[in-house]
């Protein structure tokens, strides 16, 4: 069987994620029982939302921007002054 890259790239940002979890608060998520985990994923979720409407917009002005340049160098010259 295949390994799924895409799963395997999941995998191994959590196992990191763990690691500088630990190194940060020198416990386990299994083994810490303090924390109002609810309260930290409505926090988390609220960010994400945040990150999809920044996404979203990027998105809106790049569509908005192949139909203002339909050449492709033109298109290329703006998104590249949009990115950097």
């Amino acid at each position: 069987m295949n390994k799924d890259k895409i799963v395997q790239q999941v995998v191994d940002k959590y196992a990191t994620r763990s690691a500088v979890g630990y190194m940060k608060y020198g416990t386990t998520l299994d083994a810490n029982n303090k924390d109002n985990y609810l309260q930290h994923l409505q926090e988390e979720l609220m960010d994400a939302t945040l990150y999809i409407e920044k996404l979203m917009e990027m998105d809106r002005e790049l569509t908005r921007l192949v139909k203002l340049y339909p050449n492709d160098a033109e298109l290329g010259a703006v998104i590249r002054r949009l990115v950097n």
